[in-house]
């Protein structure tokens, strides 16, 4: 079980100064605050006077507070210290990166640990920065400029419409075993979505309107449908909002639907590397939705149509052949 320490408040120093003085044992004032005996006795051992053996709620909240003040680390790149100047300086006019400062600090000053940081504490000292113009202008001088920092959470919109059931560890092991075609990969590029068979590779390209949900349905249905019935057996995809009429999706192509979890892209690997080789045709930031179905179409099939490595057998084997990917 887990325990959750809390402080002492002032009221239960107020308890122990006036039990302690009306002679009572540690036993009793920790049962009597609910707390440990040894809580009691270390408080009561470290602000009593050692003259008249007395202890004061007063003295003993201020004694605290000045030991908590000394136990917080003491923060290096403050404003108006040279130090701060230096980081800021590269950072914002030298368009340095914080881990070439921490490299060069520690060249510049190897002995004195005062004169150097780490870039994560150049990092924190960015992030805790006030808002404001100053502030703004740090980070827009990172390389990423992302207005905050850490892992990006998940919201509940991409992961609350996925039920237990449809999660991709309860998906058959026959689909990632590749052993029958009709399985498929799907992901969102910028105006299009993309579909990518996983035992043949075969990539379909659908164009869509929009990036919303319906969108999406309908542009799914459209290209899917051409497809024969026994083709579309499962769609493996990721937790984007676009799917979340999904279930209406399976019932107009008959097919499973399976969700990747987040932060998981290799569960995906084929649609991932398919994305790879689009990128080729297709530069990142290109707008898709300016292409046609018919354009989007003959870039399926200039990658349907040459020649692809895959594995053969298990993922475990080393082993490579050369196979045409052929139009279904």
């Amino acid at each position: 079980m887990k325990k959750n320490y809390k402080h002492l408040s002032a009221e239960e120093r107020a308890v122990i100064m006036i039990e302690h003085g009306k002679g009572s044992g540690i036993r009793t004032i920790a049962r009597l605050l609910r707390r440990s005996a040894s809580t009691v006795s270390r408080e009561v051992a470290r602000n009593r006077e050692a003259a008249v053996s007395s202890y004061h709620a007063r003295d003993a909240g201020a004694s605290y507070r000045i030991r908590r003040r000394r136990c917080v680390r003491r923060r290096k790149v403050v404003a108006g210290t040279a130090l701060y100047q230096h980081v800021h300086d590269h950072l914002i006019y030298w368009r340095w990166s914080p881990q070439q400062i921490a490299a060069r600090l520690r060249s510049m000053h190897p002995e004195d640990t005062d004169q150097r940081v780490c870039h994560e504490t150049i990092y924190a000292a960015i992030y805790a920065h006030p808002r404001g113009g100053l502030k703004q202008s740090m980070i827009d001088a990172l390389r990423q400029e992302k207005p905050t920092r850490g892992r990006r959470r998940t919201s509940l919109a991409q992961t609350g419409f996925v039920p237990e059931q449809l999660r991709i560890v309860h998906r058959p092991e026959e689909i990632a075993l590749r052993r029958w075609p009709g399985h498929w990969e799907g992901d969102l590029i910028k105006g299009a979505f993309n579909l990518v068979e996983r035992k043949t590779r075969y990539l379909v390209l659908c164009r869509m309107d929009g990036c919303t949900a319906k969108d999406a349905l309908e542009g799914f249905t459209r290209q899917m449908k051409a497809l024969p019935a026994f083709l579309r057996q499962s769609l493996t995809y990721d937790r984007g909002t676009e799917m979340t009429c999904h279930v209406e999706l399976a019932e107009r192509l008959n097919l499973d639907i399976w969700f990747a979890d987040p932060h998981a892209p290799w569960q995906r690997g084929s649609n991932e590397n398919t994305n790879g080789l689009l990128r080729q045709l297709l530069p990142k930031g290109m707008d898709l939705s300016t292409l046609s179905q018919t354009q989007l179409n003959y870039i399926a099939n200039l990658l349907n149509g040459r020649p692809a490595r895959r594995s053969a057998g298990t993922p475990l084997k080393k082993r490579w052949r050369r196979n045409w990917k052929k139009p279904i």
